[in-house]
């Protein structure tokens, strides 16, 4: 017996199709701000107009779903963990060395 998964099925478990819980949050919050912003400052001009729709634009932006990955969000978090961590591998074949011996021990599965 063979299965197919389909290729759309985790997008059953997301809001729309598109976004997690956290994803609808991110951009309320900035909808929120850019809506406070324009009541508290007064876009007077072009400046003032952008820096009262940046929390919405930067945080549509994070939000905004990519192929491959989910959102920019998570490529900006895969990035930033690639560059910050060191992943250390360890591989472990017939005979390995231990740390404090220097005979090396057979390992039996």
């Amino acid at each position: 017996m063979k299965f197919l998964i389909p290729a759309n099925s985790k997008k059953s478990m997301l809001i729309f199709g598109a976004f997690t819980t956290f994803d609808l949050i991110l951009f309320a919050c900035g909808i929120t701000a850019t809506v406070i912003m324009l009541l508290l400052i007064a876009p007077n001009t072009m400046f003032g107009a952008v820096i009262d729709l940046m929390p919405a634009l930067i945080c549509g932006f994070l939000v905004l779903p990519v192929p491959n990955y989910h959102n920019i969000r998570i490529i900006l978090q895969e990035a930033y963990r690639y560059f910050t961590s060191r992943q250390k591998f360890i591989w472990k074949g017939w005979c390995v060395k231990d740390e404090y011996g220097d005979e090396p021990q057979q390992i039996h599965k």
